[in-house]
């Protein structure tokens, strides 16, 4: 069983909880809180009307719907993007609309979904020189060859 932890949420009128769809789903399901359009290779802020307390130590990612993505050619900019365990305003996402037609969402249409994962901060220590790897400064497709 996954680590269970409480996070606070508060509800503004048209807002729909999030929810697991299933047992073994990662992510909640986000809904929108209004009615909205988006014409082909328009983006839109898109409000959900939550607003939530993550507890220290922890984010929420919020990612796109993949079902959205291969129906509507729908996504999000920024993905996975951060809310931070500070945050206190509404959570809303950054939809883009790659297809081709306008795509059209009702008030409570799922738009995307939120993972809680715990935060690893990391120390940063400046050095001279880093020690070496078999892979050393290869990258962008260097592993593939």
């Amino acid at each position: 069983m996954s680590e269970v932890v409480e996070v606070s949420i508060v509800l503004a009128d048209g807002a729909t909880l999030p929810t697991y769809q299933t047992t073994g789903s990662a992510g909640m399901d986000l809904c929108c809180s209004e009615d909205f359009e988006l014409q082909p290779m328009e983006r839109k802020l898109v409000p959900t009307g939550i607003r939530i307390a993550l507890p220290d130590g922890y984010e929420a990612q919020v990612r796109p719907r993949s079902g959205l993505a291969i129906k509507h050619g729908v996504s999000m900019v920024n993905t996975p993007g951060t809310i931070d365990s500070d945050y206190r305003g509404e959570v809303r996402l950054i939809l883009i609309n790659f297809g081709q037609d306008v795509v059209k969402f009702k008030q409570g249409e799922r738009i995307g979904q939120m993972v809680i994962c715990p935060v690893v901060k990391a120390e940063l220590k400046v050095v001279n020189e880093l020690d070496e790897t078999l892979r050393g400064q290869g990258g962008f497709g260097s592993t593939g060859r």
